[in-house]
């Protein structure tokens, strides 16, 4: 078998490729790399970096960024320097056309950074009144339902007893 290697100049490589693993003809087998497991010319065996890269920071640009790069599109005068200009800074012609718009709405509110995620409310200056006010009326509540418990076991008691209570003369001389 050797032989036939030696003498086709396609199979030239298999003897090389039969030392390091198990070949099908001129190809290796699958998952077979032929320097696996070896160390490199360099040093060890090269592996890729298993962590995951962190999450890019989001892009912030300044008002007077914002400004000088408008400033520089407007000097622009001959194609392609506008797309220069943007391949050079990194930025999309978006930007360009938004912070157009920003600036005419105003210079100082358009071009200036908003703050991103939910507006915060405004506190209700009668909240801690109110929630005061709600734990008041539960603590009487319960006080309520103990003194009713207690008023309903008072009459059980008395019937047993035989003791008649008349209620309207109890709270009539209140």
């Amino acid at each position: 078998m050797k032989a036939l290697h030696t003498l086709n100049p396609l199979h030239a490589g298999a003897e090389a490729l039969a030392a390091v693993g198990e070949t099908q003809g001129v190809r290796r087998t699958t998952g077979v790399s032929p320097t696996a497991g070896q160390p490199t010319a360099n040093g060890p065996i090269n592996t890729p970096d298993p962590e995951v890269p962190e999450k890019t920071t989001r892009r912030k640009f300044t008002a007077a960024y914002k400004l000088r790069m408008l400033n520089e599109a407007e000097q622009c005068l001959q194609s392609g320097e506008i797309g220069a200009l943007l391949r050079r800074e990194g930025l999309y012609s978006s930007h360009l056309t938004t912070w157009r718009r920003q600036r005419e709405k105003g210079v100082l509110q358009g071009l200036n950074p908003k703050k991103r995620g939910r507006k915060a409310r405004p506190k209700d200056p009668h909240a801690e009144r109110i929630g005061q006010l709600e734990k008041e009326n539960q603590r009487l509540k319960g006080r309520l339902r103990k003194a009713e418990i207690i008023i309903e076991a008072q009459k059980k008691i008395s019937e047993i007893l035989g003791v008649e209570q008349n209620l309207e003369d109890i709270e009539s001389n209140k």
